[in-house]
């Protein structure tokens, strides 16, 4: 065991927070599958060995990436980000369809489906960090410093967008943060936001006319969010006060209290749709209570301040941007996940990462937490070498002081012994 833990390296904090998300993960899986597995005609600890597995495979891929130098990463940023577009691209004409939304490529023989929005994000923030610390000496210019930033982030969330418009306006608020750390003006961030949101609008326009898109399902979601319970507790038009799943989600959350009902003991999770991914959330409330839910959001900001110290300490550019990017689109988006299920903002079809069920979105997960602790790891052996030269020059200061007090002596004494 001595031996497994001197071979990790990188901030013991962020391996911290990534087991516990992990345990967390399994025992929140394992509660909310239950129905699941009826439906499916499968044992009741298939759920739980299938995300035993995933998040196995997903702890060797942070070990395997975060013992890559991470200035690598910037010699395949270009070509990861240029696959991602026709990937994206392909996606949206003839992607699988789950939940309305074309959002998945079905890889053939292996019969394995993936976001391929999961591996454009990972993609885009690699090459914004690799742009941004090229360009720091003109990124204050809109032609020749901004403008080469922006292009890459509008193409990828322009082509995520129509059928997935939460992950695109989640990124570009998150490229938005970026910018702002990359010292980009604020009038061009402001800019930036200006033209986003003329873009959905364009782009709701547009879906709604020709019917390409999902603008039925934002205006429906949009709707339902906006159409609560009056102050007299009537309900506006006669109709239920939010859709069955928000609805079962604040039962839920009701239902978990200061304390919780305990592990295993949920009682909606036999009627809150996607109990063990979009609304987990609200299934660990219920068995974890408001302690349980605070403890949750703690690991995560934990995560962020760990990633921003890391982004204080690294001397390059590149690492730095890299480390505040992936964790903040990472934790923006549990952040997000968690307004949903309390009913914050509309539903979306963001899920927890590392906690809610899944395969390859956990593994791109892994791979972006990797890539922090790449940049944590070398931080840290950067600064030990640092150390291990300045104790070893203090030292030859002080034996060379020590020799020359010695002769000093010797002089002073040379004529009394003769």
């Amino acid at each position: 065991m001595q031996k497994i833990l001197e071979r990790i390296k990188g901030d013991k904090v962020i391996w911290s927070v990534v087991l516990l998300l992990s345990l967390i993960s399994l025992m929140a899986v394992y509660s909310s599958t239950g129905s699941l597995a009826y439906r499916m005609d499968k044992n009741a600890s298939y759920y739980l060995i299938k995300q035993l597995s995933v998040i196995a495979v997903g702890l060797l891929i942070i070990y395997g990436v975060h013992k890559v130098n991470y200035t690598k990463f910037a010699r395949i940023a270009v070509m990861l980000y240029v696959i991602s577009l026709p990937l994206l691209l392909y996606t949206l004409f003839f992607g699988a369809k789950i939940n309305e939304g074309s959002r998945w490529i079905k890889l053939p023989v292996v019969n394995v489906t993936f976001q391929s929005s999961d591996l454009a994000k990972l993609a885009l923030f690699l090459f914004l960090a690799r742009m941004l610390s090229i360009k720091q000496g003109s990124i204050k210019d809109l032609r020749k410093g901004f403008i080469p930033v922006l292009v890459p982030v509008f193409l990828t969330c322009a082509l995520i967008a129509p059928a997935n418009l939460s992950t695109a306006l989640m990124l570009g608020a998150t490229c938005c943060i970026l910018f702002f750390i990359g010292r980009v003006q604020v009038k061009h961030i402001m800019l930036l936001a200006v033209a986003g949101i003329i873009g959905v609008v364009l782009l709701f326009t547009v879906s709604k006319i020709t019917g390409f898109g999902r603008a039925a399902t934002w205006e429906q979601r949009i709707s339902d969010f906006a159409g609560g319970s009056k102050k007299d507790g009537s309900v506006k038009g006669g109709k239920k006060e939010s859709v069955y799943q928000v609805l079962q989600a604040k039962i839920a959350i009701a239902n978990g209290g200061v304390f919780g009902l305990g592990p295993g003991h949920s009682r909606q999770r036999d009627y809150l749709p996607e109990a063990y991914s979009d609304f987990i959330f609200s299934s660990i409330i219920e068995e974890y209570g408001l302690v349980g839910a605070t403890a949750l959001v703690f690991l995560y900001l934990l995560f962020l301040w760990r990633s921003i110290l890391i982004f204080k300490r690294c001397p390059y550019a590149f690492g730095a941007f890299l480390a505040v990017g992936l964790s903040m689109t990472l934790v923006f988006q549990a952040m997000l996940n968690m307004a949903v299920n309390v009913h914050l903002v509309p539903v979306t079809g963001l899920t927890l990462p590392m906690v809610s069920m899944g395969g390859s979105s956990i593994w791109f997960t892994s791979i972006a937490i990797g890539i922090v602790l790449s940049v944590s790891r070398y931080v840290d052996e950067n600064e030990g070498r640092k150390k291990a030269a300045s104790e070893k020059t203090e030292k030859t200061a002080t034996e060379t002081t020590e020799e020359e007090e010695t002769l000093t002596t010797d002089k002073n004494e040379a004529p009394a012994l003769a």
